[in-house]
This record gives C-alpha cells, structure tokens and sequence, in this order.
C-alpha cells in the first residue's frame, strides 16, 4: 500500500515540519498538463491556504506565551514532536520503517539541522518581538532561496529577478531598522531564522533527486524531535498547568494542522496559482497579535513587509512566467 494523496501532498512541502513554504511549483494530482483545475477547485485551494496563514500565527502566538516561562529549546522540542506525530501516522500505516532509508543521510542531517535552527530562532526571537514583525522579517525566506538558486543549484537568474531580491533585502532593513533606537537584536534572530531556513529549501531540492518526499518530511522531524530532546535535561520545566500543557500541545497541533491545509491546497489548485496566498500569513499574524497581546504592527513594519512581499510575488511570478 502506497503514501495516501494526502501524504504525498503534505511531504512535498519544504517547511514539512517547519514554516509554511511550499516547494517548487508542479501539477497536484489529477491535473495533468496543460489541463485548467476546475475553479471550484481552485476556490478550495486558495481558502486552504488562508486558512493555513491562520493556522501559523497562533502557532506563534502559542510559542511566544510558553517562552515567557520556559525554554525555547523546550518549546520547540514540543513544536517538532507533536509534528512528528503527525507525520508518522500518515506515512508509518502504508510505508513503514523503510521509508526511513535515505540515500543522502549526510545532506539530510544538514536540511534537519537547518530547520532546527531556522524554528529555534524564530521561537526564541518572539519572545522579545511582536508577531508581525516576526512573520514579515520570515518573509525573506524566498529571498534567500533565490539568491542562492543561482550559484548553488545553477538555476538561470536574470537582472529582474536579481533586482527583486536587492529590493526585498531593503524590505528587511526598513523592518530592522539598524542604527535607530527601536532597533532590537532579535530581529536579527528572525533574519537568521529565515536565513537558514532558506539554505533548509536549497539542500532539499538538492537531496530531493535521491530521497522521496516521505523520507525527507520524516528526517526532520525526526531529528528535530530527538536532537532537541537532548538539551532537555537542562531545561526542562514540567507544565506548570493543564493551560500550559494545552499550549505545548497546541503549538504542535496547530503547526500540523497548517501544513495539512497547505498540502490540501496544493492537492486542489497548482502551487503557482496558491503560494501567493501564503503571505495572508502576515494579516493572520497581525489579527492574532491583537487578539492575545493587544499589539497592532507600526507603519514602518507595515511598509517594510509590502515590500518584501511585493519583491516575493515578483519572483513568484517570473518563476510563473519561465516555467
């Protein structure tokens, strides 16, 4: 018995068990080439991935109530273990243990580490910084992707494209805002996180020729799960209520269930049709930043993430456009 459609759909994301990117456009199933989805389709697919830019920000609204009290490292064990939960009961019934081996076990462990890395930075960064700006500074995550396609992977770049990127890098330092006194250093975390969760997108196109998307969606999660559950002698605080312990739980749930609805859209509608839907992510975490800490986003973060977010829909579309 094969991976379920979900399954396929959902281990073709790269944020598997991460951030809600989407990997490289392709056809989801029974659409064939050249061969419009029907809108309805269409329709469902873009609402599943407004619904996944829900999904996100409470899952960072979670992790930024839990890192007032208790370890990053701890919060984010919790985000990946309950991930890896999920993920193994959608591919475990049908695969098994196999799908496991992995051809590339040294590319893998350096996609799991940049992942880990990528959401422990992020989780510790919003402990001091407020969720709209957490998620537009993520933003620059495709940016990165595109700077390194070039000499990396080889992939054809033009001067639009490059200037895309110089343009969205502005972006970020508006959000910054280096050398002004409402500079804070854990922005720069951001940065970082979507730094490397960038490399995380470009060693797993890398590894994607060898290993199946079961197998890299599984790797890490496994590592994230097991290699943070090493730091957690030193950290570990047990729930000190059954809210908190709801919360631990919630931020894996949460996250789970927003790549669920990602992989739902991208079984409904192609993906270059729905990933600019995924910067509704920005308005979700402006609605959740409000709702649990009465914080509204100022108009220089408003005005640095447009223009991440117009550079990324660029670069989205001139993908659009060679392929």
């Amino acid at each position: 018995m094969g991976t379920p459609p979900l399954g396929r759909a959902a281990a073709r994301l790269h944020g598997g068990c991460g951030h809600d990117k989407l990997a490289p456009d392709e056809e989801p199933p029974g659409v064939t080439s050249g061969q419009a989805p029907a809108p309805r389709r269409i329709l469902h697919g873009i609402l599943c991935m407004c619904a996944a830019g829900l999904m996100f920000p409470v899952m960072s609204g979670f992790a930024k109530i839990l890192g007032q009290d208790y370890s990053s490292l701890q919060v984010s064990w919790a985000r990946a273990f309950v991930h890896l939960l999920f993920l193994s009961a959608l591919f475990l019934p049908g695969s098994g243990l196999g799908v496991l081996r992995s051809r590339r076990p040294g590319l893998q462990l350096m996609r799991a580490a940049m992942l880990t890395t990528s959401n422990l930075a992020s989780f510790y960064a919003l402990t001091f910084i407020a969720l709209a700006e957490q998620a537009a500074i993520q933003l620059a995550a495709p940016l990165i992707v595109a700077l390194l396609a070039w000499p990396v992977l080889r992939e054809r770049t033009t001067p639009g494209r490059i200037g895309a990127v110089l343009v969205g890098f502005i972006g970020v330092l508006v959000l910054l805002r280096p050398g002004s006194g409402v500079f804070q250093w854990a922005s720069v975390l951001v940065l970082l996180s979507a730094t490397a969760y960038g490399v995380y997108q470009i060693l797993t196109r890398l590894v994607a020729p060898y290993d199946p998307p079961a197998t890299s969606a599984l790797w890490c999660t496994l590592v994230g799960a097991f290699g943070l559950m090493l730091t957690l002698p030193f950290v570990w605080q047990n729930p000190a209520t059954l809210a908190d312990f709801l919360l631990f739980l919630g931020c894996g749930a949460f996250g789970a269930i927003g790549h669920y609805f990602v992989a739902r859209a991208l079984l409904y509608a192609p993906a270059n049709i729905v990933s600019p839907f995924q910067y509704f992510q920005l308005l979700g975490s402006v609605a959740i930043g409000w709702l649990f800490f009465q914080h509204l986003p100022d108009a220089v973060t408003w005005a640095g993430g447009a223009i991440i977010v117009a550079s990324g829909l660029y670069l989205g579309w001139t993908q659009r456009k060679a392929s």
